[in-house]
């Protein structure tokens, strides 16, 4: 499967994308002649060169690229040597993200020179790309082919196209040849990675900055950007354009160069990011520092300003929804939690009123922290947010008068994503389809022992008196066995399911 292709550009000169000015692909001989050949530092000097340029993982997290690689040593000492093991996230399952997908469709030899580096540096025997493009992964091979046979091996693996998928555990697990999804483990791929040998995981542009560094040393490479945080950044703007840019630039004029400008606010860091206030992106600049200050952090580089004529409440409904439907169905935080809180979204949307918008709210706090990945967590940070830039138009929306805008659905989505319920978009006004079971209890039967809601958590509540809040209430799809479950388990006998016709 192909995305969308980014366009390119670059404030001042270009390091990462250079020489795309000239030609649209980088062919071997031509990626030579304009970085010159990679130096082979060993594990030491690329601890200390990444150290010294301060690189951070630019996948999103942003941790320390010198104590990744510091933590594969450490671990092949403590196993008295032994084989390692590099992998290059290269899956970039966020959908406002393109600034990867630019680097391994334009320049993927400055990829493979990082991980090779890095490989050598280690001592690794495997260097493995995980992709999720079909045209990305037809990019990476033709270079590795150009390259002939050699050591390390590199292998170009094709994963499923899921948000999940570039989580560090899911991408180790994927090349591998097992499933693409979380391992809910505290392993560190440090520890034991592909393979179950020592692995070094990072982000596509991390090793496109770390070849890039490697040539020029790190003196020359702070001469552009900050002090603190030297060097460029790529930065994916309104998911379609891919900016270099050296850090310290001013956000808007970033904004500016794409055609675009704060609107109602910026979400920076994608989905699983958090909005900046239209005023604090005025002066915000490109930093992870400034981001961090102003209330967002800087994530993999994207930012995605909502315009003043679309619906935030609908952006943000019909995103929670895809996330929620984008879950790795292992925990309920995910399997069940999300789609609760898509589904309170919808209703706080369509005048649900204040219980609504406290429903939202508890939905949250039953997700935080409980997840087998991080994205239970990015996902409430990102309604959390949502909320809080957007107070007035959320209450609007609950007390019935809106705000009176469409929903354009400028926050980008892959095609065909399901975004409302009944595949309706999340912010439309037309009539929600009525459900077609519904979980019915029998007061005259029921004794309150309570063993529905344990069966039912997030579906059916009991009141202050023990009993069943609720006569009647929809079964997701999703919750259909555990709702069999209970009424097959209920000792009083006082639960049934119903059958009705939807709405058309």
């Amino acid at each position: 499967m192909t995305g969308p292709v980014p366009s390119l550009a670059a404030v001042g000169t270009p390091r990462l994308l250079a020489g795309l000015d000239r030609q649209a692909w980088l062919d071997r001989t031509a990626h030579l002649a304009l970085h010159g050949p990679a130096p082979t530092p060993d594990a030491g000097e690329l601890a200390e060169l990444a150290e010294e340029i301060r690189l951070r993982g630019r996948g999103g997290a942003g941790f320390p690229f010198a104590r990744k690689v510091r933590a594969v040593t450490d671990a092949l000492r403590r196993a008295g040597g032994g084989p390692a093991a590099v992998v290059v996230n290269g899956t970039e399952g966020e959908p406002g993200c393109l600034k990867d997908t630019a680097l391994l469709l334009h320049v993927p030899h400055l990829v493979l020179d990082g991980a090779l580096l890095a490989a050598g540096a280690l001592g690794a025997e495997q260097v493995a790309i995980g992709v999720t493009r079909e045209d990305v992964e037809r990019s990476v091979r033709r270079a590795a082919a150009e390259r002939g046979t050699f050591e390390p091996e590199v292998r170009v693996v094709r994963l499923p196209e899921r948000f999940v998928t570039g989580e560090g555990t899911a991408l180790v697990r994927g090349v591998g040849g097992g499933p693409a999804l979380p391992s809910g483990r505290k392993v560190r791929s440090s520890e034991s990675g592909l393979g179950g040998v020592p692995t070094l995981v990072s982000n596509t542009e991390t090793f496109a900055q770390l070849a890039v560094a490697a040539r020029l040393g790190a003196a020359r490479f702070g001469e552009l950007g900050l002090p603190e945080e030297p060097g460029t950044v790529l930065l994916t703007v309104a998911g379609r354009h891919v900016v270099e840019t050296p850090t310290g630039l001013s956000l808007p004029y970033a904004l500016e160069l794409c055609g675009t400008e704060p609107g109602q606010g910026v979400l920076v860091g994608g989905y699983h990011g958090s909005w900046l206030s239209a005023r604090d992106a005025r002066s915000a600049t490109v930093s992870r520092d400034a981001l961090a200050a102003a209330g967002a952090a800087f994530g993999a580089g994207a930012l995605l300003p909502l315009p003043e004529s679309t619906c935030p409440v609908g952006e943000t409904a019909r995103v929670a929804r895809w996330l929620a439907a984008e879950t790795a169905g292992q925990c309920g935080p995910c399997f069940q939690g999300l789609p609760a809180l898509a589904e309170s979204l919808f209703d706080a949307a369509h005048g649900g009123g204040r219980q609504a918008l406290e429903g939202v709210r508890a939905r949250i706090r039953a997700v935080e922290r409980r997840g087998a990945c991080g994205h239970p967590d990015g996902t409430s940070r990102f309604v959390t947010s949502s909320l809080a830039a957007f107070a007035e138009d959320f209450e609007a929306h609950a007390l019935g008068s809106g705000c009176g805008r469409p929903v354009l659905g400028v926050l980008p989505l892959p095609d065909g994503a399901r975004t409302g319920p009944g595949g309706t978009a999340a912010g439309a006004r037309s009539p929600r389809p009525a459900p077609r079971e519904r979980l019915l209890v029998d007061w005259t039967l029921c004794r309150g022992h309570g063993l529905c809601a344990d069966l039912l958590p997030g579906l059916l509540r009991l009141g202050p008196d023990g009993y069943p809040e609720r006569a009647a209430m929809a079964v997701p799809a999703r919750m259909r066995p555990r709702a069999l479950r209970a009424v097959r388990r209920c000792p009083a006998l006082a639960l049934r399911i119903e059958t009705t016709s939807s709405a058309n």
